[in-house]
């Protein structure tokens, strides 16, 4: 066994033990097939939320995550009789209903379960292939004795972020074409194939299992019961030693499953052994940050914002990318999905949430263009050296340009140089929640991270092309900054510029902005903006939204979804924040203070490390509480925070920021 290997744990749950022993139900694993589609679940094999799911496909045209295969009610006959492995919280029951039999878990190389019971040894793994809708599942015997093994698939059909019920409309029938059998219960959508290599039957056999119910969706505040369907029974006969494999495909059957999970398996091995457990911390978190790569129906590459109900937002994207793919030394992915970004670019802008095409996207964020041409100048200083950002060029001096020209979303640069965006009624920043109240964080004017990301970008025009009009921009636009930005007798950043006045609301914000390599702060600055950040916003899970300080301040993010929202950025932490947090603190510190500074983000970083098991399993969960003890919330896997932790892994191992 690799040291990769060993450092993975297995969880296991004696047969008598509660059903929610040390977490198991909290624990998230994930598979991803890297065309935007996943499976997904828990270590006790328990769904807790509408996402969780065998085989959530991509579809076409416009990419669509649904979710088909559920999972499966998977039935040992023994001597006793025979005993369902099925793990269901039933709708009206106080608590789940678990298999009796003993459970081993582990998530990688693969999503392992390994069920122990009466007289029987029967081994489940789950993979995906790179190809979209397809996921490969393997039974394997383990006892001594014959393992006879009735599964029956229990299949949803339904948008991932939605809930079926039990309905007539749909359509029972079986199709079989040899060792395949397939399913279209509904028209609207693609047939679902199962194809399984070794000796197999299936017997039509229908029927709805009614109520299950989602325990994370419960507390979230949404729906959370839903009927599931099964056509039929899969019946195989396994020798001690024997394995067989089914493939559940969309479309299509698909061939040579036990090959293909082979292929599978072989990979993900050999991604495992490769992995750095040696001296970095967060090699785990760099194992999941492929995770988040994909490729769209047409080949294009890119970020997937999240797990498991983020799309492709382009802010993300670009906050992510580096860490993602620069600080795991992947330079060549980086600059494909920017060069994959070009045809989006409309009007300066860059969508926020991407539709399969420019027409069908959403461009309602002034910044994604801004962290787009700042992820080409972190691609340029990894190592493509600054004349490669000749080819960006005309993409960077348009944004400028319709910036200055005035564009869509507010954006206006006003005669002082700076930057504005938004409106009363439209918040065009990252803190964009929204409750029936209207924006929870109103930031129309001059948000201080837009105009420091303003000011980078003509700073990354001025040194570029060496052009007088670029930089007397960046002057004036430096200038303005410190002017109105700059509160001297706190030694920070205000949060904002608006109707004449500075808002002094301490908000994290301006960490991005004295992070930056292009920055109107001296160093001195810098460390103020540290100081601060470090008494009112710092916490072990990432920055605070908002100060403590501040009567809107809300600790706890919880309830549903009006509560969640209106503390979503009023005091909630977000560990994507720790890059900015890490940079501006390097290039704040005298060089006297480096080594220092160094092992104290260091040992900040490592704390980290216990968040790879607790929710997402090799992730780091969207979001944390204010106050302690730090629940988590969110989603179980978010881009910008594997990438910018990552990003500030490489920092503090760097002999300068």
């Amino acid at each position: 066994m690799t040291t990769a290997h060993a450092a993975i744990p297995t969880l296991l749950r004696a047969a008598a033990a509660p059903w929610n022993v040390d977490g198991w139900q909290q624990r998230e694993w994930l598979l991803c097939d890297h065309r935007g589609g996943y499976a997904a679940g828990t270590a006790l094999d328990l769904p807790t939320r509408r996402y969780h799911g065998w085989l959530v496909a991509a579809l076409p045209p416009a990419g669509q995550r649904h979710l088909l295969l559920a999972g499966a009610d998977e039935r040992v006959q023994t001597a006793a009789g025979e005993q369902s492995l099925l793990a269901a919280h039933w709708r009206g029951d106080a608590q789940p209903t678990i298999a009796a039999c003993a459970l081993a878990f582990a998530h990688r190389p693969l999503p392992r379960w390994e069920f122990r019971g009466d007289g029987f040894h029967l081994q489940r793994q789950l993979a995906m292939t790179d190809s979209s809708g397809v996921v490969l599942v393997r039974w394997q015997n383990h006892g001594s004795r014959l393992l006879r093994l009735h599964v029956r698939p229990l299949l949803a059909c339904r948008a991932a972020d939605a809930l079926t019920f039990a309905n007539d409309a749909l359509r029972p029938t079986t199709d079989a074409r040899g060792a395949s059998w397939g399913w279209q219960p509904y028209a609207a959508l693609p047939p679902l194939w199962l194809s399984v290599d070794g000796g197999a039957g299936f017997r039509s056999a229908p029927c709805w299992y009614r109520g299950f119910q989602f325990g994370l969706d419960q507390a979230r505040g949404y729906d959370h019961t839903e009927d599931r369907w099964s056509p039929g029974v899969l019946e195989l006969d396994l020798q001690p030693g024997a394995a067989a494999v089914a493939a559940f495909a969309v479309g299509e059957p698909w061939p040579q499953p036990t090959a293909a999970f082979t292929r599978a398996a072989a990979a993900a091995a050999a991604q495992l052994a490769a992995a750095p457990s040696r001296g970095r911390p967060l090699w785990r978190l760099a194992l999941g940050a492929g995770d988040f790569l994909f490729a769209d129906a047409l080949g294009r590459p890119s970020v997937l914002a999240g797990f498991p109900w983020f799309s492709e937002w382009g802010r993300d994207v670009f906050v992510a990318l580096p860490g993602l793919t620069l600080a795991r030394g992947r330079g060549d992915h980086c600059a494909a999905v920017l060069r994959a970004a070009l045809p989006f670019l409309r009007d300066g802008l860059l969508p926020n949430v991407y539709g399969s095409t420019p027409a069908t996207s959403h461009y309602d964020s002034a910044d994604a263009a801004l962290w787009f041409a700042l992820a080409v100048q972190r691609w340029a200083s990894a190592g493509a050296g600054p004349a490669a950002q000749r080819e960006f060029l005309p993409a960077l001096a348009g944004i400028a340009e319709s910036y200055l020209a005035g564009s869509a979303l507010g954006l206006s640069v006003d005669a002082a140089g700076s930057l504005a965006a938004g409106s009363a009624d439209l918040n065009a920043t990252w803190m964009d929640a929204r409750t029936a109240a209207g924006p929870v964080t109103p930031r129309q004017g001059l948000a201080v991270e837009l105009n420091a990301l303003w000011f980078s970008l003509l700073a990354q025009l001025a040194e570029v092309t060496g052009q007088r009009r670029w930089q007397q921009l960046r002057d004036r636009a430096g200038a303005a900054f410190v002017q109105r930005f700059w509160l001297a007798d706190r030694r920070c950043l205000a949060d904002r510029w608006h109707d004449g006045r500075a808002d002094a609301t301490v908000r994290p914000n301006m960490v991005i902005a004295a992070a930056l390599p292009h920055s109107p702060l001296v160093r001195a600055q810098r460390a103020g903006v540290v100081a601060v950040a470090e008494a009112e916003l710092l916490t072990p899970r990432g920055l605070r939204t908002l100060s403590p300080k501040d009567p809107a301040y809300r600790g706890r993010y919880r309830g549903g979804p009006e509560q969640r929202d209106a503390a979503y950025h009023q005091g909630t932490v977000w560990p994507w924040l720790a890059g900015a947090y890490v940079e501006s603190a390097l290039r704040a510190a005298e060089r006297s203070e480096l080594p220092a500074v160094r092992a104290r983000l260091r040992a900040w970083l490592d704390g980290f490390r216990s968040e790879l098991d607790h929710v997402g399993l090799d992730h780091v969960s969207e979001v944390f509480d204010g106050d302690l003890p730090q629940a988590p919330g969110g989603t179980f896997a978010q881009a910008w925070n594997t990438g910018e932790l990552l990003r500030a892994e490489a920092l503090v191992q760097e002999p300068g920021p």
